[in-house]
């Protein structure tokens, strides 16, 4: 649950590094904290203008108060301990309880002042990813400010001076610190509430981890081979879905932390870009999609109307992304007789289980794992397994929901006669002397066609 803490009441005075007398002299707000894995209701605003706050996946938006004309909000850097899913939990880094940390919301030309409080085992900063800011306030650890060190809050104050979807994550011991949680979301919206409104927005980022099974600490010092592919460290079926009143318009902010792109794919609907961390795309300049890739190291955001109801998935195309725990060291044993080599296995492994003979699909298959870990392929619909993991969820597309309305609506109720059926036996005809002929020799030339000998070209 959201404790405020006095978030809105009193406040402590606390030692503070600063860049500004006038935050010194403040009083430090006390820091929310969530310790809930599921994704919390729009924080809407309570005073200035008026906008449509986002929703994010697994996650929350951190509160903020008004002290002066300076909204204020407070970050702490912590150890978390963060459920990717039911049955596996890992130690991370991240801010005020969770991993990634709250998403920020303001407005375009708000005057934000954030405190940061270090409550790692070592130093730290924070990088505004992507904000058009001062100098010192850009959080390059060494460069632009001195590192936060263990037990010491430092202040961070400008201006937004763009509207947009950005980040925050350390540069400081970045490869570490990144690699153990530390990253969130930040959302800027427009002055003007009519600028390009949407019904329902979304916001998640995506981040990778080697996580061995029975292990409960992510390696740091890996760039390629991860097993563990989330997005707001969960992972399939572990993340939320997105429920959608038919007929909304829709947008989806995406940010990717992680060490390679992600091509994002939404099922069922025509998709448009309309926003980078660059700021926002004319929509003139706007072009249907339905796979949008998102680079390391960006934000890619989508406007959609949810025209199109059902249960649709929406996930990352790479499709050793949407796995668990994979071992990317098995071999391919498909046509190989499992028969054969569960005698030759046993004789070393009498307890193994040779598999792979016809493929890998085990959604219904029970087998023991190690602790702390998740099956490679799982999750149920309402037609039997998905064997899906990783960056994998489903847009809930619904008639009547709610405006404010984000709970599960359950199963999609399909019309009759419009799910795909087995048919009834057919007789099946050979297949035709041409598709059963070898390949012909590329280097002999068919009978009756002439080559011009010079370039080889056809005649």
């Amino acid at each position: 649950m959201l404790s405020r803490r006095g978030f809105l009441g009193t406040a402590a005075l606390v030692g503070v590094s600063t860049v500004s007398g006038r935050a010194q002299a403040a009083t430090i707000p006390e820091a929310p904290i969530m310790d809930k894995a599921t994704m919390q209701p729009p924080l809407h605003p309570t005073s200035g203008p008026d906008y449509r706050p986002v929703v994010t996946l697994n996650g929350w938006s951190l509160p903020w108060r008004m002290n002066g004309d300076w909204k204020e909000f407070h970050l702490v850097a912590e150890p978390v301990v963060r459920e990717f899913a039911d049955g596996m939990k890992v130690n991370l880094w991240g801010y005020n309880g969770q991993a990634p940390g709250p998403t920020i919301e303001a407005v375009e030309g708000d005057k934000v002042r954030i405190f940061v409080t270090n409550k790692l085992p070592e130093h730290t900063t924070v990088h505004w990813h992507g904000m058009i800011l001062p100098n010192g306030m850009d959080g390059v650890g060494g460069l632009t400010q001195p590192h936060i060190t263990p037990g010491k809050t430092f202040v961070y104050e400008f201006v937004l001076k763009k509207s947009g979807t950005f980040m925050y994550h350390p540069h400081s011991d970045e490869m570490v610190q990144m690699a153990m949680g530390m990253m969130g979301m930040f959302v800027v919206h427009p002055r003007d509430p009519s600028f390009r409104p949407v019904d329902r927005d979304f916001v998640f980022i995506m981040s990778t981890y080697l996580i061995d099974p029975g292990t409960y600490l992510p390696k740091v010092n890996e760039m390629t081979d991860f097993n563990m592919w989330t997005w707001n460290s969960r992972v399939f079926p572990g993340i939320d879905p997105l429920p959608i009143r038919l007929g909304d318009k829709v947008r989806v902010r995406i940010g990717n932390l992680t060490m390679t792109n992600h091509p994002i794919h939404a099922h069922g609907h025509d998709i448009r870009v309309s926003c980078t961390d660059g700021g926002w795309i004319p929509e003139t300049a706007q072009w249907p999609e339905t796979t949008i890739d998102v680079p390391v190291g960006a934000i890619r955001a989508f406007d959609m109307v949810a025209d199109n109801p059902g249960d649709w998935a929406f996930h990352c195309h790479k499709s050793h992304h949407t796995m668990n725990a994979m071992g990317h060291d098995v071999r391919n044993l498909i046509g190989v007789s499992r028969k054969d080599l569960a005698k030759a296995v046993g004789k070393l492994a009498p307890d193994a289980m040779v598999m792979g003979e016809t493929g890998m699909a085990m959604g219904e298959m029970e087998m023991p794992a190690p602790d702390n870990t998740l099956p490679m392929m799982t999750g149920s619909g309402q037609f039997g397994p998905i064997e899906m993991g990783g960056m994998f969820t489903v847009m809930k597309i619904r008639e009547g929901l709610g405006r404010d309305d984000y709970s599960d609506p359950g199963p999609y109720k399909f019309p009759e006669g419009t799910v795909a059926h087995e048919v009834a036996s057919v007789s099946v005809p050979p297949p035709s002397s041409a598709q059963t002929k070898p390949p012909m020799d590329s280097k002999r030339p068919m009978k009756g066609m002439k080559h011009n000998h010079t370039d080889g070209r056809k005649m």
